[in-house]
């Protein structure tokens, strides 16, 4: 794995239940800020291998990102169970939720 790859799961990994991240928020935790899309390809290829909470990212406007039906009732339906809430138009509001992990929680990208 990718050194990139293992902060990016080290940080997904590290989001506590009823909280969430944005791709962007994970990617500069991981230490790329710019690496959003990096971030779903990870995800998409790694959740269930690495037993990710992947429910637990979204994209920057607090909306599910996953296009197909079952897939995005399945992340709310995970997200509710943990005490997240949606507001009008499906959003999570991030100020309530959003997860923010310590500085120096994860390795400078070398």
């Amino acid at each position: 794995m990718q050194p990139f790859t293992q902060r990016v799961v080290a940080v997904i990994r590290g989001i506590p239940a009823g909280r969430v991240m944005t791709y962007g928020q994970v990617a500069a935790a991981a230490g790329s800020p710019r690496a959003a899309r990096q971030v779903v390809r990870i995800l998409h290829s790694l959740s269930e291998k690495h037993g990710l909470p992947w429910h637990r990212v979204v994209n920057k406007n607090g909306e599910i990102a996953i296009q197909e039906e079952e897939g995005s009732y399945t992340q709310r339906l995970l997200l509710e169970e943990e005490g997240v809430s949606f507001g009008l138009g499906g959003r999570i509001d991030l100020s309530e939720h959003a997860h923010t992990p310590e500085a120096g929680d994860f390795p400078p990208e070398r």
